[in-house]
């Protein structure tokens, strides 16, 4: 005889509750002869290309109807056709021209950078990406000197 310890109970919403058998292949396990070898025949349509043809098919009904409610001044709609129409720019910045000595030490190189926005020959916000650019080479450069010295002293020891 089962013991309580040993019996399932189920919660009232889970009685007679059948899983779904499962999907595919029942016979097919990781690692045997495919059932299918040649593949997915030609011509034959996967779900996602039919719902993508069947949007299409709509896509000027619906563009046609987001542009008349835009007119008719929902402003969603408008927002929507106008960031198609004409996307939101992106900041593009100037060159600019400053003393700076790339062999130099990376606290001179900062120093000039914040010299030229001090001075007004490079804007701020490209003064910053340059104080990053140089933090990003000087991370590469010390990478660099850690392994050339990891190089050596394991010549060393051998």
């Amino acid at each position: 005889m089962d013991s309580p310890a040993s019996e399932v109970i189920q919660p009232d919403w889970m009685q007679g509750f059948q899983p779904k058998p499962p999907s595919g292949n029942p016979s097919w396990t990781p690692g045997c002869k495919s059932p299918n070898p040649k593949g997915r025949p030609k011509g034959i349509v996967d779900k996602r290309t039919k719902v993508t043809q069947a949007l299409l098919d709509d896509a000027p009904a619906i563009a046609r109807r987001v542009i008349d409610s835009a007119l008719e001044g929902d402003m969603q709609a408008a927002s929507l056709v106008l960031s198609r129409i004409a996307p939101v720019l992106k900041a593009q910045s100037e060159p600019v021209q400053f003393d700076f000595d790339p062999a130099a030490p990376i606290t001179s190189q900062i120093e000039a950078v914040l010299a030229g926005i001090a001075g007004g020959s490079v804007p701020v916000d490209v003064g910053k990406q340059i104080i990053d650019a140089i933090g990003t080479l000087s991370n590469a450069r010390a990478v660099e000197c850690l392994e050339e010295r990891i190089v050596i002293l394991e010549a060393r020891q051998v």
